[in-house]
């Protein structure tokens, strides 16, 4: 029998083995709870057609928006290595002055607030 074919052999006795043992160790108690279905924080039973809130979709983009930011600035430590650094910190500067501005004109008008 060469390596390989122990190997296979060796890791389904090891699987099997754990698989009865989790079974055999498990308390399974079901109840409604547990096996009612579970769709992402909505109940199941109720109508599908319910209002959704726009304020996590802008939730979603503000933080694309600010990941982007960090993946933008990434590369900076090595550009101000270049010929022209000043030129690479203006630009690092341009990019995080119009973020912040961007993020104080969504936190005057409200965006922010998850609660109306």
């Amino acid at each position: 029998m060469n390596t390989v074919s122990s190997l296979i052999i060796l890791a389904l006795i090891i699987s099997t083995t754990l698989i009865l043992i989790n079974s055999q160790l498990s308390t399974m108690k079901p109840n409604k709870e547990k096996l009612s279905p579970y769709e992402c924080g909505f109940d199941p039973l109720k109508t599908m057609r319910l209002p959704f809130s726009i304020r996590f979709f802008l939730v979603a983009i503000l933080f694309l928006l600010f990941d982007l930011e960090i993946a933008l600035l990434l590369p900076l430590p090595w550009a101000i290595q270049l010929t022209t650094p000043t030129n690479t910190l203006m630009l690092t500067f341009a990019i995080l002055l119009l973020l912040t501005l961007g993020f104080i004109y969504e936190w005057t008008q409200g965006g922010l607030e998850w609660a109306e």
